[in-house]
Parts: C-alpha cells; sequence; structure tokens
C-alpha cells in the first residue's frame, strides 16, 4: 500500500527498480476522494473486500473529509480532525492506494488509462468517475478580483479564516444553505457580514415564505445584515476586492466576498473523454456510464434526468454501485428526498412539494414565542409536503408517510403535532410516550441524514453489541457529524437494550480509550509533561487530537506540574486564548476584575473612557458584582486591556474554567445585621483564588449574616457568617439546574475560612474531571467523601492546601498586563492566528 501526495516516486531502473508483484484481481481507479467515491468503497469492501485492487485520486491534499461539516470548521466549532471521515490507517488497513493532491486531467477509454495534472499514468479495469460539483460563480464584473472566493473545500475555510483574522466586512452571494453557514461562520469569527439574496426568501428550496422570514428574523437578531431581493451588478476594487454594487445603485464595503449562489455537477472531465453527458454524466441503475467499463455516482452524475445535490441519494446510488460491482442486482430507482438541517445553529426541516398546488390543503402549527413553524401539505389525505423550523423532531415520520403515500384521514386532526400525538389519539388516549414514536417508525426511516443511516441499521449495530452512543456512533456514524439525531439514536439505544445501555465511564473522547481519571492517574504515574509525550504514551488514535481532548490534557497537565508545564494556549477555548468573552455578533466583551465586588473613582474613570474610546455599546453590571464592557472589537482588544491595566485592574477571568466571582454584602462594616466582616474576607478570599484554573468555571460568595444576601449557598464555596465564625459550603449551582450547597463544617476564624477554601478548590482541581462543575463532582463522589478528605484528614488538608498556595505561585499573572505589555506587532499576529477549538459554553 502506498501514499502519494502530488509528488511521483523516484524509478532509478536496473538494480533499484522496485517490480510490483502481480495482483490477479481486477484493478478500481477512483477518480475523487471525496464523500461519494469513497462511500462507494466503503460498500464495495462490505460486500467483497478481496474482489477490487484500489486505487483513489484526490484533488485535495487531504484524506477523506465531510463536507457537510465544513461549516462548524469555519465557525470554530470543530477542527479539521473532527470531520475526517476515513484516516490514513482505513486506506492502510483496506489495502487502497490514496493519490492525494493530484487530480486527473484525462482519461484514455481506449487504453483505459487515466492521467493525472502531474502526468502520472495509472491504469484501470473499472473506472468510477466521483468529481462531486464545482460552486457556480456569477458572470459579474470583478469575480476574478483577489478575495473573492466560493465555499465549496478546506482550502476556502483557510482563505476565509485568514480573511477574518484581518477583520473587516464580508459580503455572502446567496441565501441558501451554504450562504447562510458562510455568514454565520465569519460572523463568529468578528467580521461584519452582509447576506445578498436574490430571491425574496432565504433558502426558497428548502422553506416557504413563512419559515424563510422566519429564519432571516433570527439570523438579523444575531447581527447580520440580510438584503433578499437584491441583485449584484459587480464586485468592485483596485488590485483587490473592495466591496459589492448592487443593481439598484446600493455599494457595501467588503474585503471578502463568497459566492454561495449555487453548486453544477462537475462533468468536463467525462465529457472531454466522449462520455454522455446531459446536465450531470449519465447513469444507469447501477451507475454504470455509457462506457460499460466506466461508472459515476454523487452530484457528478444523472440519472434519469435527475441530479441530486443531498447526501441521502448518494448513500443510495453507492450501494446500488456496489451491488452491480458485485454481482448482486439491486438497482437505483431514484430518490424522494428530504432536507434536514441546522442552519446556523437552527433547526429546519422540509421535504417533498410545498408549493401549495391545486388541491392541497395546508395543516399550520405556528408558536411564535418558541420559534416554532410546521406545515404540512395535502392532498387526497396524503402528505406531499412538510416544512419544518424550530422543531423538526418529526421530520422522519412525516417524510415517511410521504414516501408511502400512507392515508392520514384517520389521525389528520392531531397530524400537526407529531407522531406522539397523532398514535396516542389513534390508540384512544392514553399516557403520551414519545419512544413509541421512534418506535413506531419503520426500518428504513432515515434516521442519520448526514451519514445515510436508516432505523433497522442503527438497530443492528447495537444488536451487534455497540451498547452506547460513542459506539453507535463509531460503528455506523450515525448521530457522528452534525448531531442533529442524537436524541433519535439515544432513543433506539433505550427500546434495543433497555436496562442494558452501556452508561459506565465515558472516555475522555473518541481518541483514546482512557477515560479522564485513568488519563490523570497516568500522567502522574509516567511523568508525563507533555501533550505529545501524553497522546504518544496513551496510544492516541489521532496524532494532533481534538476539540475536546487537547484543553482537557492542557488542564490535567498544568494542574499535575504547576511551574514546570508550560501553558498551550493553542489547546484552548477561544475565550480563554482572546482573554475576552466573543459575543454572537463577533465582538468581545471584557470584564474587569473587582475585588470583592469593590471598585473606586479611578477604576470607575478608567472604565467610562473605555467605553468612550473604544465606542462599547453597552456596559452590564454582572451577577457576580462587575462591570462587563460589550462590543469591543477583536483589533482594540490590547488596547482596552492596557488602558484598564494603567488604572490597576486585572482580567476578570470571565472567560476561562477558574475562578470568576466572589460575591459578596457589605457585612458588619455597615449592615445592621451583619455579623462578620464579608466584604474583607470576600476580598482576601479573591486574592488568595484568582487566577487558579479549574476544571471549569468556579464561583465563591460570602454573606455576612444568614439572611445570605450574597447568595452564597448557590455556588461552588459559599461562607456564611454567623455569630461564632463562618459555616462553610460548598457544591452549590445557580445556573439552568439549580443545586443548594452542602454544608462542608464550620469554623472559628478568617483564616480557617481561608485554609479551608483553598483545600477544598484544590481536591477539586486535582480530582474532578475536566469540565465538571463542583455539583455534579460532588454528587458523584458523595459530599461524605469531601468531608473525610478536607474536615477530618487534618494533614491531608494542609498538604492541600499548601499544593494549591505553590500552583498559585506561578498562576497569579494577569494575562492581560502581560498581553499588553508585550511587543504590539507580536500581538496582534497572536490574536490574528487564533482559531478556536470551540465556541465556550
Amino acid at each position: 500500500m502506498e501514499f502519494h501526495d502530488g509528488i511521483d516516486p523516484v524509478a532509478n531502473g536496473g538494480d533499484d527498480m522496485i517490480v510490483p508483484s502481480a495482483d490477479v484481481r481486477q484493478h478500481l481507479v477512483v477518480v475523487g476522494n471525496g464523500m461519494a467515491g469513497c462511500r462507494a468503497v466503503e460498500e464495495l469492501l462490505a460486500r467483497d473486500a478481496g474482489r477490487y485492487r484500489v486505487t483513489i485520486f484526490g484533488a485535495e491534499p487531504h484524506v477523506n473529509y465531510n463536507r457537510i461539516m465544513l461549516s462548524p470548521v469555519l465557525a470554530g466549532e470543530k477542527d479539521f480532525e473532527d470531520i475526517v471521515i476515513n484516516d490514513r490507517a482505513w486506506y492502510a488497513d483496506n489495502g487502497i492506494e490514496l493519490i492525494a493532491g493530484e487530480p486527473v486531467a484525462a482519461i484514455d477509454r481506449a487504453a483505459k488509462t487515466v492521467t493525472s495534472l502531474s502526468g502520472r499514468t495509472v491504469g484501470y479495469d473499472k473506472l468510477l468517475i466521483a468529481t462531486g460539483s464545482d460552486p457556480f460563480i456569477i458572470p459579474v464584473p470583478g469575480k476574478d478580483l483577489p478575495g473573492v472566493i466560493s465555499f465549496r473545500d478546506m482550502k476556502d475555510v483557510d482563505m476565509m479564516l485568514a480573511a477574518a483574522a484581518r477583520g473587516g466586512d464580508a459580503v455572502v452571494i446567496g441565501g441558501g444553505l451554504l450562504g447562510l453557514e458562510a455568514a454565520h461562520g465569519l460572523t463568529l469569527r468578528g467580521m461584519k457580514v452582509t447576506v445578498i439574496h436574490l430571491m425574496p426568501t432565504l433558502m426558497e428550496r428548502q422553506l416557504d415564505e413563512a419559515a424563510g422570514w422566519l429564519l432571516k428574523t433570527a439570523l438579523e437578531g444575531r447581527g447580520q445584515t440580510i438584503l433578499t431581493g437584491a441583485d449584484t451588478a459587480e464586485i468592485y476594487g483596485d488590485g483587490k476586492v473592495e466591496g459589492v454594487r448592487l443593481k439598484d445603485g446600493t455599494q457595501i464595503p467588503a474585503s471578502l466576498v463568497v459566492m454561495a449562489v449555487g453548486i453544477r455537477p462537475s462533468v468536463a472531465l467525462a465529457r472531454e473523454a466522449g462520455l454522455d453527458v446531459g446536465r450531470g454524466i449519465k447513469v444507469d441503475d447501477h451507475m454504470v456510464t455509457s462506457d460499460p467499463d466506466v461508472l459515476a455516482v454523487g452530484e457528478c452524475v444523472e440519472h434519469d434526468g435527475n441530479v441530486y445535490g443531498l447526501v441521502a441519494p448518494l448513500w443510495d446510488m453507492c450501494r446500488s454501485l456496489a451491488d452491480g460491482l458485485t454481482d448482486r442486482h439491486t438497482g437505483y430507482k431514484g430518490s424522494v428526498t428530504s432536507t434536514k438541517l441546522k442552519v446556523a445553529g437552527l433547526d429546519v426541516f422540509s421535504a417533498g412539494d410545498f408549493s401549495g398546488g391545486e388541491g392541497c390543503e395546508d395543516i399550520v402549527l405556528r408558536d411564535a414565542s418558541r420559534g416554532v413553524y410546521k406545515r404540512v401539505v395535502v392532498r387526497n389525505d396524503r402528505i406531499v409536503g412538510a416544512v419544518l423550523y424550530g422543531d423538526t423532531t418529526d421530520g422522519s415520520w412525516y417524510f415517511e408517510l410521504l414516501k408511502k403515500g400512507e392515508d392520514i384521514s384517520a389521525i389528520r386532526d392531531l397530524l400537526i403535532f407529531g407522531q406522539a400525538y397523532a398514535a396516542l389519539g389513534a390508540s384512544g388516549g392514553g399516557a403520551l410516550d414519545p419512544k413509541a414514536a421512534v418506535a413506531a417508525l419503520s426500518d428504513d426511516a432515515e434516521i442519520c441524514g448526514c451519514n445515510g443511516v436508516s432505523k433497522g441499521q442503527v438497530v443492528a449495530c447495537i444488536a451487534a453489541g455497540n451498547g452506547s452512543l460513542d459506539a453507535v456512533r463509531g460503528s455506523c456514524k450515525a448521530s457522528a457529524s452534525c448531531g442533529s439525531c442524537t436524541g433519535l439514536v439515544e432513543t433506539l439505544l433505550a427500546l434495543t437494550l433497555g436496562d442494558d445501555v452501556q452508561s459506565g465511564p465515558k472516555t475522555l473522547c473518541k481518541c483514546t480509550s482512557f477515560t479522564h481519571d485513568d488519563v490523570r492517574r497516568e500522567i502522574v504515574a509516567q511523568g508525563i509533561r507533555s501533550i505529545p509525550e501524553a497522546m504518544h504514551k496513551l496510544h492516541w488514535s489521532t496524532p494532533d487530537g481534538c476539540a475536546s481532548c487537547r484543553p482537557a490534557l492542557n488542564y490535567y497537565l498544568l494542574c499535575a506540574l504547576p511551574g514546570d508545564y508550560v501553558d498551550d494556549q493553542q489547546s484552548r477555548f477561544v475565550n480563554e486564548r482572546m482573554h475576552a468573552n466573543i459575543q454572537k455578533d463577533g465582538t468581545y466583551s471584557v470584564v474587569p476584575r473587582m475585588w470583592g465586588g469593590l471598585t473606586n473613582p479611578r477604576e470607575l474613570r478608567a472604565i467610562a473612557d473605555v467605553v468612550e474610546k473604544y465606542n462599547a455599546p453597552m456596559v452590564k453590571v454582572t451577577g457576580g458584582q462587575r462591570l462587563d464592557i460589550f462590543g469591543i472589537r477583536k483589533e482594540d482588544l490590547p488596547a482596552v486591556w492596557a488602558d484598564l491595566n494603567a488604572a490597576g485592574m486585572v482580567s476578570g477571568h470571565a472567560y476561562g474554567k477558574s475562578l470568576r466571582t466572589v460575591k459578596t454584602c457589605v457585612g458588619s462594616e455597615w449592615c445592621r445585621f451583619g455579623t462578620q466582616d464579608s466584604t474583607g474576607l470576600g476580598v482576601k478570599t479573591e486574592r488568595m483564588t484568582w487566577g487558579s484554573w479549574m476544571p471549569h468555571k468556579f464561583k465563591i460568595a460570602v454573606s455576612g449574616c444568614p439572611r445570605n444576601c450574597a447568595e452564597a449557598t448557590i455556588k461552588d464555596f459559599g461562607v456564611v457568617c454567623v455569630d461564632s465564625g463562618y459555616e462553610l459550603h460548598v457544591g452549590g449551582n445557580g445556573g439552568i439546574h439549580i443545586r443548594a450547597t452542602d454544608l462542608l463544617c464550620k469554623v472559628a476564624t478568617e483564616q480557617e475560612a481561608l485554609d479551608y477554601c483553598a483545600a477544598f478548590i484544590q481536591l477539586y482541581r486535582e480530582e474532578a474531571r475536566y469540565l465538571e462543575r463542583t455539583a455534579p463532582w460532588i454528587e458523584r463522589v458523595g459530599v461524605d467523601y469531601v468531608k473525610q478528605r478536607i474536615v477530618e484528614d487534618e494533614a491531608g488538608r494542609e498538604a492541600l492546601r499548601s499544593r494549591f498556595l505553590y500552583s498559585q505561585s506561578f498562576s497569579q499573572e494577569d494575562p492581560w498586563a502581560r498581553r499588553a505589555a508585550g511587543d504590539e506587532a507580536e500581538l496582534h499576529q497572536h490574536l490574528a492566528e487564533v482559531r478556536p477549538l470551540e465556541t465556550v459554553a
């Protein structure tokens, strides 16, 4: 097996020439290393792994990846490694020769060879063309200017990321799925984005006017400008793109223009080879072209007059192609398509004909407060179309009814409320059971549209021993891409296995079989001192890890090796890397620390000056008694930090998995009910604990009396002052799942309160799993265990306190001051290079 990356091997001849061994298998050459080409090979291997010797040419210098998931990469929610479908090991394990980064330039059907752009010629017995589609570039003046790009592959994403790092304005031409995803990603990256769409409704092929309006309104609420009914006249600029001019004269400035107006089947190679080409490469039911030894599959083909740009039909084509190549007789008969998408985080679904022709009736549910819209189009008591926005749970059911042409007259009154309600009505009442709706789906009902996995395939996968969500994802790929079908897969696990669903220790991520606890133990036991060393010694399946494991490893190493391990900034989430909170419009919020909620005139003047100087649109008092400055542009962050530092203010770490705030009331100094100096103790606590990295965000509060004005009993660590001393509370949470604290103990002095606080934090830092708050950690290990370690074991408590204070001697360095004091050019380069692992919770 060989890998080639666009470079010809050197053949010297003579004694050095390598002569390949004879291989009597037929040689299948695949032109296209994308989703369709590789899926066809997967289907072929599943039927008869030893029948063909396979060579794959790929135009891109990458292994096969999920093109659907380019949008999360652009948005910073995933890295490229997260969207790889078949890694290098897959090619090696299956004896496949991958020639990456080398597009095929010509096909000689008479000689049965293909020749690449570099001149490499390879013979074939069977040839599979899977060239996909090409982006359509509207023929307007300026379309070739630097800065005008499409959104089709990883190279396009890299170009958009580079443009976003420089900041500025972007125009996206096209309000379909790709255009809106590009706009969403660029907005999250900090660019001001305008979407231009020729039609009056966004995504008019998938959504009706009402759903399109809801989508437009939601996107505008996220800071985008959406112009529908807008026709592009030209893209202007002197040597590079500077803006877009519409036919009505409107000019929109832009340093980046993304063309996302549509795609066309990529047929040039087939046409030049003399194959029969219409809108796409014409194929029969087994994907055979006009040449019996040449097949085609995917977006580049035309079958029975139809071309498809959705995933599900492509998977059907691949199955039929593999059947034909292995002497099976099941042929492709075309596809009835549905579209279930997550557009910029918003769920949409459509299927069939929703144009509302003659004889059609609409059944509509609209709930504006929930952002939910459902429309089912019925003709002669059969569903002919459906559009869902905001709640797509029943999309698969509506689509199944549509495909089978089932009579819905008996459930018509409850149809719009979904399958569970319709089933309840048909049965004559009883308790609503959402599982029953999934159980009623037929085996061929589609569960995972991204990977073309049906209910029957998921159930078979579970029955084969894959008893957890991660195991199902790893085996049949259901829920492994966008994740919108995760709930369905979990329901199928529960239906199939009942109480036997595997819910044991969860691995740190898909890159390893080790749990969080295993990784922490091995870091200490093996003396591991870096992320690459951890991945090597613990046998990571991916060489560079992923967005889940890298931040966790970085934290575990920091905690285990204070003063020795150097923080790997590239393994942090975007907020921690930028030292500010990214907002939905791509700007940032900055929160300076106010010790115990106290401030002074100098700090207030500095904040006011920053707000005016950098045109911050809002200043908000936070729940932690601080001031949050919103709307700061990325390029202004260093100057903002410097101005706040000059007034003596440091980072509030509102962005970090770290100590956030210490909330206080005024206590005995001012309040007639106060029993102790809660403000003073709060300031001392915050000065002791600030800058400490944690498994998750950490909040502290000190209340001056049992009236608990500082809400200490819903904090990670809380102190309630009483006449005789201080009650210490742990494990509270005031978020979505409210949890009152557990009483740890009562102490007599401020110093004891500080010592117990430091010991508790260190125990949490050393033993909790990354991204585990104190509340679920305590529920997992038990409060009695925490009491035993902190209250009963005096020597152990002192050791924990000492380790915490030791680590703090390396942690209490203000990142704003460090960045602002550095070389300005180097700092701005750092900001430009920030590519988030994912957005931050």
